[in-house]
């Protein structure tokens, strides 16, 4: 797929800016777009199963262009959030539009504030890592990486991990076992890294007393610069963005399983282990997070080169799509049982 095309992830933020900026009703084309036209596409086009090719992907990953399209998400995300709050502010929306701009700017903390801090928070360098903590700051979950990286990554497709779902679970009960699972990971995972060096559990060297204490002090700055409604605002915008993270936290590992060994641990992660999209929209706007298997088999490889896996299982539509599904457990369920049992026929076939 050409890099340029990439250039599309940046449309739903600028559209969420305007539409802030406009009020009324135009901070609904935000979900609109994300959550009608797109899934309506994805409908109606097929998946693009490709891999560069190597010369191309010696290209990509000596390229400048795909860091800097992922450095401008960062201030795109800081000016939409700073635009939700000055607008609520200055009056500028109210009634129907106060909610279409939260959902508006929700989206944004989702799909930028965290699944771009995602991939931002794999790089080994700290400018990126800082980057990553910016964005995550704007969704009030800087958590997040602490228990991505070390936690899902290494439990991922097993009872352990609090981000696969089960067979059979909902989303709803999903998404209170995923956010509070997670977070008392998070702590437990900080506190093991600092117990391996002494420290007390709440010097502010522990990333999780620090991200915190950083949070906090962002609301307090919110609520004296721009008062409790907009304050408010903001935080019903990073609930927003971390509902949709969850729910595609939901559909990435819905009811796959990890086989655990004689020795009580578990095979390692193979691409079977999650579910996958080769629809080309999504792709672009997610940053090709829905090349999942190939992110946790190999959780530093860039964006612009993940790879599709013929053994990977594939979802019966894209990401969005998929998303609003699961909103409906019963329709969901018919549906992704039904495909969870396919490929498990499939594997066993092929053993």
């Amino acid at each position: 797929m050409p890099f340029a095309a990439y250039g599309l992830a940046l449309v739903p933020g600028v559209l969420a800016l305007v539409a802030l900026a406009v009020g009324g009703p135009a901070p609904w084309l935000v979900p609109a777009l994300l959550f009608g036209l797109v899934p309506a596409l994805e409908l109606c086009t097929r998946g693009d199963r490709r891999n560069a090719s190597p010369d191309a992907e010696l290209h990509r990953r000596q390229s400048a262009a795909p860091e800097l399209l992922l450095f401008a998400i960062v201030p795109l995300q800081v000016g939409i959030v700073l635009s939700l709050m000055s607008q609520v502010a200055g009056g500028g929306l109210t009634g129907w539009a106060l909610p279409g701009a939260v959902l508006a700017a929700g989206m944004g903390c989702g799909a930028y504030g965290i699944n771009v801090a995602h991939e931002l928070g794999h790089r080994p360098t700290r400018h990126h890592r800082l980057a990553a903590r910016v964005l995550l700051l704007t969704t009030l979950y800087m958590h997040f990486t602490i228990e991505h990286n070390r936690g899902h990554h290494a439990r991922v497709a097993t009872p352990d991990d609090p981000a696969t779902a089960r067979r059979g679970q909902t989303v709803y009960a999903f998404w209170l076992r995923s956010v509070v699972g997670s977070w008392r990971s998070a702590w437990a995972l900080e506190d093991r890294r600092l117990r391996r060096f002494t420290h007390p559990r709440l010097r502010f060297d522990n990333e999780m007393t620090r991200g915190t204490l950083i949070q906090l002090a962002a609301l307090a700055l919110a609520l004296v610069a721009f008062g409790p409604l907009a304050t408010a605002c903001w935080v019903g915008a990073s609930l927003v963005g971390v509902l949709l993270l969850e729910t595609v936290n939901y559909i990435e590992h819905y009811g796959l399983q990890r086989e655990a060994r004689p020795d009580g641990r578990y095979e390692r992660v193979q691409p079977h282990h999650s579910w996958n999209s080769d629809l080309p929209v999504g792709r672009l706007l997610l940053f090709e997070l829905t090349r999942h298997s190939d992110h946790h088999a190999f959780p530093a490889r860039p964006f612009p080169v993940l790879r599709h896996h013929a053994h990977a299982p594939q979802l019966p539509t894209g990401y969005p799509g998929m998303v609003l599904l699961s909103l409906f457990p019963p329709a969901f369920f018919r549906v992704m049982d039904r495909q969870l049992s396919r490929e498990r026929d499939r594997l066993q076939a092929a053993a």
